[in-house]
């Protein structure tokens, strides 16, 4: 099956709020390093590319990944899964895809022997370093 833009954008299923879970994942290594939502317009504009763009739940807009710290997310694939709910974005990271200072959001690991949580992640910054106030 080959498919149009325009008919991809069709097939995807959004949620309530016009929303759908986008998971990204490192092009070299595959490490998931974050997961966002989108809009139709947000899934419009990754497709055109070079980075990808979210919709932000908590301010009610668009946003480019890495437009504040410059730590963009260059678009490679897209694929979506079989129900067309979610999307899994294989990007280039550009230094780190966390807001705290890791490369991966996942960078605490939960233990079912000790039932303790550990630090996996290393940190690449410091977060108050990137996102001063100017």
């Amino acid at each position: 099956m080959i498919l149009t833009q325009a008919d991809f954008l069709k097939n995807l299923k959004y949620d309530e709020h016009g929303l759908i879970a986008a998971v990204v994942q490192d092009i070299t290594n595959n490490q998931v390093l974050m997961v966002g939502y989108m809009n139709k317009e947000a899934v419009a504009k990754t497709l055109k590319g070079p980075f990808v763009t979210f919709y932000s739940r908590s301010r009610q807009k668009m946003w480019v990944k890495g437009e504040s710290s410059g730590h963009t997310q260059e678009v490679c694939e897209i694929y979506y899964d079989c129900d067309a709910d979610c999307l899994l974005i294989k990007a280039k990271q550009n230094v780190a895809a966390c807001h705290v200072g890791y490369r991966s959001c996942f960078y605490r690991k939960y233990d079912f022997v000790s039932q303790l949580v550990s630090i996996v992640g290393e940190k690449l910054f410091e977060e108050e370093k990137v996102y001063s106030k100017k």
